[in-house]
C-alpha cells in the first residue's frame, strides 16, 4: 500500500512538472504571405494536440481579406476552432496570390477579419488573465501588433499600460527576424513600417531570442506536401504559394516547390529548446536595429537579448520540421501514411 501511494505521489509530481513546463504560446504571424507561416501553425497544432504546448491565440499582422478566414479554416481542420484569433486593426485589403484565399475557398470557416477582436484587445485580455512571466510570444512577421500593444493604455482588462503588462506577464519573446551577426533589411524587421522594430526592442525588457534569415534560408521544406490529400491545408496553401507568389511562380512546374523554412525554427525553439542539439545560443551583446529594419549584433555585456546559430546540417533540421508539420502522418521514403484518424 505504501509503495502504491508512493507511485501515485510520484506520478502527481511528474504531471505537475509537465504542466508547469508546458509552454503557453501566443503566435504572432503575417499569415498569408510566405507559406512558412502556415507550416508553423500546423506545427503548433501538433504541439497543442499532444499537450507539449498550449496555443493561447493567433495574432495576425496581415490584414488581407482572407487572413482570418485562412487561420480559422486551418484551426477547424485540426479540430481547434476555439483558439482565439486577433487581427491588426485597420481595413482589410485584397491580394490575389495570398495563400489564405486558397484555404478559405476549399475548407470550412466561420470567421472573417470583421468577426474577431483587434490584436491589442486580445493581447491585453489574454495577458491580464495569466500569471506573471508565464506567456511566450513567438513572432514570425512584422512587429506592429507588439508596438501597438506596448503603446496601449489601461483598460477594463488591466490597469497596467501595455508596456507594463507585457513586461510583467511575458516569460520571453522568440523572434524570427533580422540576420546575424549583421543584417540587411529583412522583411519581419521592416514590413514597410519605419521605426517599428527599433521601438519594440527599445521597450521590451523580457528575454528575447532571435532566429535570423541566415538559418531559415538554408532549411528547405515543402515538396513532401505533394503527397498529401489535395484538401489538406498544407497542400492547398503551399500549392497556391508555389504557383502564384511572385518569387516562386517562375520556378513552378505544376507541383509544390521547396521553400525556405524560417518561421518553423522559432516555434521549434520556443517549444523544445534544443540548445546544444540544434542551436548554439550566442549571448553577450545587443541587437542594434536601424529605423529601416537593418540590424547588427554588437558584442558586449550580457543583456536580455541573444541569437541562435545552427549546429546541425540544414537537411537534418528540415526532416525534423517536416515530421512536426506532418504530425498526423508517418513519413517514409516512399510516401506518408496517416498516423491516426480519418478526414
Amino acid at each position: 500500500m505504501k509503495y502504491f501511494c508512493f507511485l501515485i505521489m510520484l506520478l502527481s509530481v511528474i504531471l505537475t512538472d509537465q504542466a508547469v513546463a508546458q509552454p503557453k504560446i501566443i503566435f504572432d504571424t503575417d499569415f498569408g504571405g510566405d507559406a512558412d507561416d502556415l507550416g508553423t501553425l500546423s506545427m503548433l497544432h501538433g504541439f497543442h494536440l499532444s499537450g507539449e504546448a498550449e496555443l493561447l491565440a493567433v495574432m495576425i499582422w496581415n490584414r488581407e481579406e482572407y487572413s482570418v478566414a485562412g487561420v480559422d479554416a486551418t484551426n477547424r481542420f485540426y479540430g481547434h476552432p476555439d483558439i482565439p484569433i486577433g487581427v491588426r486593426e485597420g481595413d482589410p485589403h485584397s491580394l490575389d496570390w495570398n495563400f489564405s484565399r486558397a484555404i478559405a475557398r476549399e475548407l470550412s470557416y466561420e470567421l472573417t477579419n470583421r468577426d474577431v477582436p483587434g490584436a491589442v484587445e486580445l493581447y491585453r485580455e489574454i495577458l491580464a488573465a495569466h500569471e506573471d512571466n508565464s506567456v511566450i510570444i513567438v513572432t514570425v512577421g512584422p512587429l506592429a501588433n507588439i508596438q501597438n500593444l506596448l503603446q496601449s493604455e489601461p483598460d477594463h482588462h488591466s490597469e497596467l499600460t501595455g508596456k507594463e503588462l507585457f513586461n510583467q506577464k511575458v516569460e520571453k519573446m522568440v523572434v524570427m527576424g533580422g540576420e546575424y551577426p549583421t543584417g540587411r533589411q529583412e522583411w519581419n524587421f521592416w514590413g514597410g513600417m519605419e521605426g517599428v522594430t527599433q521601438y519594440v526592442f527599445n521597450h521590451v525588457e523580457v528575454p528575447v531570442v532571435f532566429l535570423g534569415y541566415e538559418i531559415g534560408v538554408r532549411i528547405q521544406t515543402g515538396e513532401i506536401f505533394n503527397k498529401l490529400p489535395e484538401d489538406h491545408p498544407l497542400y492547398l496553401g503551399f500549392y497556391h504559394f508555389s504557383k502564384y507568389a511572385p518569387w516562386m511562380s517562375e520556378r513552378f512546374n505544376g507541383k509544390i516547390l521547396n521553400n525556405s523554412t524560417y518561421d518553423q525554427t522559432a516555434v521549434l525553439y520556443a517549444v523544445r529548446g534544443g540548445i546544444g542539439e540544434y542551436w548554439e545560443k550566442m549571448e553577450g551583446g545587443i541587437n542594434e536595429i536601424d529605423p529601416d529594419g537593418r540590424n547588427r549584433w554588437v558584442d558586449g555585456e550580457v543583456t536580455n537579448q541573444s541569437y541562435l546559430r545552427l549546429l546541425v546540417e540544414p537537411a537534418v533540421l528540415a526532416r525534423k520540421i517536416e515530421e512536426l508539420m506532418l504530425f498526423e502522418y508517418d513519413i517514409a521514403e516512399t510516401g506518408i501514411q496517416r498516423r491516426f484518424g480519418n478526414r
